[in-house]
């Protein structure tokens, strides 16, 4: 039988790449909604599609208006510390196309649940115990 040595293979948390149409609802909702930063934009030349890389805190996210990168409608789930804080925030900037409520899950954790304008899903979720 063959084992695989994996004690020299170290992997690192993914990025997710979630689809975009329109430039300017992405960064008011990324940017002014949820408060990440962009870290870096790349087009491969002027009036080419965008493709960024943006984060808040150690949560790296990848946005595309490029088609052939991925489809739209993703899901994605990002754990976070102090959930209550980050609802009262989205709750309080009055953003007129979500107001997310906190769910408490059978599976032992409290969710934040908020659609970006292309169709992604994010679950802002922390763990609360048996």
């Amino acid at each position: 039988m063959n084992f695989l040595n994996t004690s020299k293979i170290s992997m690192k948390s993914p990025i997710p790449i979630l689809r975009i149409f329109d430039e300017e609802k992405a960064k008011e909702f990324y940017f002014t909604f949820l408060e990440f930063k962009v870290d870096w934009e790349h087009r491969f030349e002027e009036d080419f599609p965008l493709y960024m890389q943006i984060s808040y805190g150690n949560c790296i996210l990848h946005l595309t208006e490029h088609h052939g990168d991925c489809c739209p409608g993703a899901a994605i789930r990002i754990e976070v510390e102090n959930l209550d804080l980050l609802h009262s925030n989205l709750i309080s900037k009055q953003y007129k196309f979500t107001r997310p409520g906190i769910e408490t899950t059978p599976w032992h954790t409290q969710e934040v649940r908020v659609g970006d304008p292309f169709g992604n899903r994010i679950v802002f979720y922390e763990n609360v115990g048996r």
